[in-house]
């Protein structure tokens, strides 16, 4: 019983030596905290303070403008097509040329119908077996009227109806001739096989080759293209534009066209067309704008060309702007301010009113001097960076 006892009083002192050994440890922990803490205020407060830096106003010529992309077109592009269906027989003109109104493009040769021509062969037939009976009823009226059993009128009506006669056997084979070859004696200048340019400009390309195929223009077939001609000092600019950006351009508005082909040189314009109604493109819709370029004496400007328009929505020069960076704006009443400097980096909150922006720079109408000192803001995430 006594070794019992003994056994019990040990194990409780080894319990209580326990817990004495954890609080220690525990205000160990605490102090070290403690003390690492004070330590990492202490050099915080060593630092050196934020430096704000400061910017002043400038005056600038700010434009605020949306881009449009497109190309450039002739501002009226004509296509010559042929009347009649046949095979490029000789073609010549090529793209780059100038041809006036009238010239000669190209030449067709006929393939013929055999339906047609039968037909054309058929009434030259007919009117020869015409033209045989009139040619004999009129001898046989010249001697009746030698002899005088008939009048001179009964002589006069069979001459007439002789050369009726010879006159549809000439028009017969004339239209075999057009059936077979597209002309005929006597039209050379205005025979169907004959392409000429129905305006004057320049032939932007010529589709066809000798050798190919042709079909004629009419009501069911808008027939094959020999060549397209346009007056190229008449250009435009044909873009699309987002429906999120067309509310706020308007008819008349200045344009600046670049084009990628031609390197740093701008190209004015003039807005002159606004589509009323928008095309779904990629899941959004897109307007058509058309503007017209200022003629270029010294540039020659290619069709086909892929070009940029900035539409210039509003612009003001020499007035005085910041960065817009540099903006702030009152969380109650979501009006903009600054903060000026007033001493050694001590700042002051100054209501400024605003104009327009270009994305960078905004206009200051109001509340700033060109010597005012603004704090940079900016400042800040440099140093959190830093850290």
């Amino acid at each position: 019983m006594l070794l019992e006892q003994n056994k019990t009083i040990n194990h409780q002192s080894k319990n209580e030596h326990m817990k004495k050994r954890v609080t220690i440890i525990i205000l160990g922990l605490i102090v070290v905290c403690l003390g690492g803490a004070m330590y990492y205020l202490y050099q915080k407060n060593a630092e050196n303070p934020i430096t704000y830096e400061t910017e002043t106003p400038t005056k600038q010529t700010i434009i605020k403008k949306t881009v449009a992309t497109g190309s450039i077109l002739p501002l009226e592009e004509v296509l010559i097509k042929p009347n009649i269906s046949g095979v490029i027989e000789e073609i010549y003109v090529e793209g780059g040329d100038y041809v006036k109104s009238g010239d000669l493009l190209a030449k067709i040769k006929i393939v013929p119908n055999l339906n047609a021509l039968n037909d054309a062969r058929n009434s030259i037939d007919g009117a020869r077996i015409g033209l045989d009976d009139q040619k004999r009823n009129l001898d046989r009226q010249k001697t009746l009227f030698e002899k005088g059993v008939i009048s001179k009128v009964d002589l006069e009506r069979a001459e007439v109806s002789f050369d009726q006669a010879r006159q549809s056997y000439g028009a017969a084979n004339k239209r075999y001739d057009i059936a077979k070859t597209g002309t005929t004696k006597g039209f050379g200048n205005a025979a169907n096989t004959l392409i000429r340019a129905t305006v004057s400009g320049m032939v932007l390309e010529v589709p066809v080759e000798v050798g190919n195929q042709v079909i004629e223009s009419n009501n069911f077939n808008e027939g094959t293209t020999i060549a397209a001609i346009a007056d190229v000092d008449k250009m435009i600019f044909e873009g699309k534009i987002d429906e999120s950006e067309v509310g706020k351009v308007k008819e008349n508005l200045p344009l600046e066209i670049t084009v990628g082909a031609i390197e740093n040189t701008i190209f004015p314009a003039v807005l002159d067309y606004i589509a009323p109604k928008g095309k779904a493109e990629n899941g959004a819709i897109q307007f058509e704008i058309k503007g017209t370029l200022k003629k270029q004496d010294s540039i020659f400007i290619r069709a086909g060309l892929s070009a940029n328009a900035s539409i210039i929505l509003a612009k003001v020069d020499s007035v005085i702007s910041i960065k817009e960076a540099l903006v702030q704006y009152d969380d109650a009443t979501k009006k903009p301010f600054v903060e000026i400097s007033t001493g050694e980096q001590e700042f002051e909150r100054k209501d400024i009113v605003l104009g327009i922006s270009d994305g960078i720079n905004v206009e200051v109408k109001s509340g700033l001097s060109l010597t005012d000192k603004i704090k940079v803001w900016n400042k800040i995430e440099e140093e959190e960076n830093e850290d």
